[in-house]
């Protein structure tokens, strides 16, 4: 029997190449006529589409630029963000209930296990905006709520991920070459490290918040030195090993995230020290936030340079829409907000600049990305199963066996 797991080089998302000439007979309950056939192939990098756009309504609130009506729609991309993981926590549900096997398959491909990480970013992206727009259509109490309960879900799946997918790569896993997905795990903490600050006001002060506070330090350094340990297996990749295939190209753009979001994490540390931690704490994590940020910043945009070009090689080549097409869009704006966060601290019209050249360049990768996507739902290609992403030849001109 054919095996049920994807193939290791195969690209979440990805069209696939039907061969009509030799398909595999589908296994028990996978059939079309299956319940819930819909989402047998929906798996966990779709979450990569609510990150995309809950970072919009995020990146937004904090831009130094004053615009009628940016509020307002920044909100919109939140309300729009939480629909989506509502929508999409539910799909996943009744994917993990009624197509186990396919569920399990995921967690044993090398190329889809690394985006469980993305549960953890979506859940926290989205808590996050809720405290920082959301408040203003839901009221300050249920952003609060919502927020400590998706901050408490996404840490805890995030520092699961964190550990039990290097572990898989480690173990199950047969993997050749590095790719950047393997990033996807490990920046997770990153993401709860940036947002957790958001809940001191919120907590009762002394130890409560200070133990927060060092708690996400705490999981700014877990991620960090993951980060550092695989960036040099990617880049080797690059410069001496084999090309990325095509449409993996655009998760080229993934390696910014952990930049972008240790700047924002550092940033949001030195805005809520002070009044939480005694000194010299607080002014040192304020002398941090710009002493590390802006050489990161700076590696940031020599990779984006670098990213954007091999991108555009790939498009010449003949790369065409996948799901990858999300990693244009959170990385990015995690260099946004940490942009800002330098903007704040440094007071300099340098990066206020920057952080606005950016926003547009992650909205553009949103509509780059959001446009394709909706296309593929509505005509039912993007839920397609391997071999059906296309229509089979009619009967009349298929070739025997």
């Amino acid at each position: 029997m054919a095996s049920l797991a994807p193939s290791p080089t195969a690209t979440p998302g990805a069209e696939p190449e039907p061969d009509h000439e030799s398909q595999p007979a589908p296994a028990p309950g996978a059939g079309s006529g299956s319940r819930f056939a819909a989402v047998r192939h929906l798996g966990p990098n779709w979450y990569a589409s609510v990150m995309g756009t809950a970072i919009i309504a995020n990146a937004g609130a904090g831009l130094p630029l004053t615009v009628p009506g940016l509020r307002t729609v920044c909100t919109a991309f939140w309300a729009l963000s939480l629909a989506a993981l509502l929508v999409l926590l539910t799909a996943r549900a009744l994917h993990w209930t009624h197509h186990r096997d396919q569920a399990r398959a995921h967690l044993l491909d090398p190329a889809m296990a690394p985006f469980y990480g993305c549960l953890s970013m979506a859940l926290l992206a989205v808590g996050g905006g809720a405290l920082l727009v959301g408040r203003d259509w839901i009221g300050l109490s249920a952003a609060v709520a919502l927020d400590t309960v998706l901050f408490t879900a996404g840490t805890v799946i995030g520092l699961v991920a964190a550990a039990a997918v290097p572990y898989l790569m480690v173990a199950r896993h047969r993997i050749d070459e590095a790719s950047p997905v393997w990033l996807l795990p490990v920046v997770a903490p990153m993401v709860s490290a940036a947002l957790g600050p958001l809940l001191l006001p919120h907590l009762p002060a002394g130890e409560p918040r200070q133990t927060l506070l060092l708690l996400c330090h705490a999981m700014f350094g877990i991620s960090l030195l993951a980060t550092l340990v695989m960036l040099p297996l990617l880049f080797g990749r690059l410069v001496l090993g084999s090309a990325l295939p095509l449409a993996l190209t655009p998760t080229l753009f993934l390696v910014l995230g952990p930049l972008g979001q240790s700047t924002t994490a550092a940033n949001a540390f030195a805005d809520a020290a002070p009044g939480v931690l005694a000194q010299p704490y607080a002014r040192g994590f304020e002398a941090f936030a710009v002493l590390y940020g802006v050489p990161v910043i700076g590696f940031a945009l020599l990779w984006l340079v670098l990213a954007g070009a091999l991108v555009v090689r790939a498009r010449r080549r003949g790369m065409g829409f996948a799901m990858t097409f999300w990693a244009f869009t959170f990385p990015v704006g995690t260099c946004v907000t940490g942009v800002e966060g330098l903007a704040r601290h440094t007071g300099l019209a340098l990066f206020r600049w920057l952080a606005i050249a950016l926003y547009g360049v992650l909205v553009a990768a949103w509509l780059l990305a959001a446009v394709p996507t909706v296309r593929g739902l509505l005509s039912g290609a993007l839920l397609a199963g391997p071999g059906r992403a296309t229509p089979a030849p009619r009967r009349g001109t298929a070739r025997t066996r």
